[in-house]
């Protein structure tokens, strides 16, 4: 039995990045014997094992065949004659292809340290077209390594619009499309992944409602960046400087959708692009396994961030309406996300990167101010509905004496 550091360990070990989780390949070994050797099998597909004592994984060498389509489509074969190399072979990328044994000797049958070296992202070998994912991992991994340097091979963009082409596409499965993207958004250089779908033909299929935006032009008044696609990428980076939150970046990615079905002739404005939009993210919620609070926060935002652009221009009483709508005073958190997601959109604008965003200043402040009243004391001296009607005039009070008197940070 030979035991090898495999996968993603040895590859970001190359590259000096923490290693967070550790793969490990068995050659020379069946089931019995690991299970002799006190290891824990799980999986149904193929024989992967769980150390008695670190809990890593285990997984015996093996080969596989392509049998149907799609991520799940495959045939797998494990025994105690199958190489490390066989096993290497199957993999995605010469980048993710290397080994490590025992004694701290690497196995590199497909380049992948020389790969690494140059900062190249290139397929093992033609059977990464038998997968489906492998589009998604290569776009995610062009994000998550861009700012090191790395770029996916001619070859290997190729090879992934011939699968887009061919249809292969079609058989991911939401669950996996949204598990990949997830990991893209909560990452850095999230853009490179959209855009790494777009160059290969993807993100039409898989996010049609995203990839319809590129050429769609806005008004230069207020975009000089004058494509919406390009328009989401730039808030895209803007939302990855503002928050971590990933519903913040999923909200940053849709926040425009209904920019993507304005009618010919009102273009370059977008009359009505917020309420259409709001229309889009619920189907996209529906085909994908979006989280409740990401498709909330989607909806919020694109809704209403018209109204916190226009901040300075509303009477107290229509934000008092907008605070009512957004639900701020029962769930501040996600009113912050909104106000964050805002702030990117605005800065999200070809030579407006840096500016300060005053109107979050205005509308965070009038919603302290709200917020600030003595609720508990309004209860006591009124009764059944007129309770909630003192509230809500405490509250548009407080907000216009803080609307009167604001004065933007310099």
């Amino acid at each position: 039995m030979q035991v090898y550091l495999v996968g993603g360990a040895v590859r970001d070990e190359q590259l000096g990045l923490p290693v967070k989780e550790r793969d490990w390949c068995v050659v020379g070994a069946t089931p019995a014997e690991m299970r002799g050797a006190g290891y824990r099998q799980v999986g149904k597909d193929f024989p992967v094992f769980l150390h008695p004592e670190t809990g890593e994984e285990y997984a015996l060498a093996r080969t596989e065949r392509k049998t149907a389509a799609g991520y799940h489509g495959f045939e797998f074969h494990t025994d105690p004659g199958v190489t490390i190399e066989d096993d290497l072979g199957r993999r995605d990328l010469t980048v993710n292809a290397i080994a490590r044994d025992a004694n701290g000797s690497l196995v590199d049958p497909y380049g992948g340290v020389a790969d690494i070296r140059d900062r190249i992202l290139r397929h093992v070998s033609d059977a990464f077209a038998e997968d489906p994912v492998r589009v998604l991992r290569v776009a995610r991994f062009a994000a998550r390594f861009a700012s090191l340097g790395f770029v996916i091979a001619p070859e290997t963009i190729s090879l992934m619009r011939t699968m887009t082409a061919s249809g292969e596409i079609d058989a991911l499965v939401p669950d996996r499309v949204w598990k990949e993207t997830e990991l893209a958004l909560i990452g850095s250089d999230s853009r490179i992944y959209f855009e790494t779908l777009r160059e290969c033909g993807a993100l039409n299929t898989l996010f049609p409602e995203v990839d319809r935006l590129f050429g769609v032009p806005q008004p230069e008044q207020w975009h000089p960046e004058i494509d919406t696609g390009e328009h989401v990428m730039m808030v895209l980076d803007q939302a990855e400087e503002i928050s971590p939150d990933l519903e913040v970046r999923f909200a940053a990615l849709v926040h425009d959708l209904g920019k993507g079905t304005t009618r010919k002739h009102s273009l370059p404005s977008h009359p009505g692009h917020e309420r259409r939009g709001v229309k889009l993210i619920r189907h996209l919620a529906e085909r994908l396994p979006v989280p409740n609070a990401c498709r909330d926060l989607g909806i919020l935002v694109s809704e209403y961030h018209t109204h916190c652009h226009r901040a300075f221009e509303l009477r107290a009483a229509t934000i008092l309406r907008m605070l009512e709508a957004t639900d701020a005073f029962r769930r501040p958190r996600r009113f912050e996300q909104f106000l964050l997601t805002c702030e990117a959109d605005a800065r999200g604008r070809k030579g407006l990167e840096d500016r300060h965003y005053t109107q979050v200043d205005l509308l965070r402040g009038a919603f302290v101010a709200a917020s600030g009243i003595d609720a508990a004391a309004i209860s006591a001296e009124h009764e059944g509905k007129r309770i909630g009607e003192a509230i809500r005039r405490e509250r548009l009070a407080a907000v216009e004496a803080f609307r009167a008197g604001f004065q933007p940070p310099p």
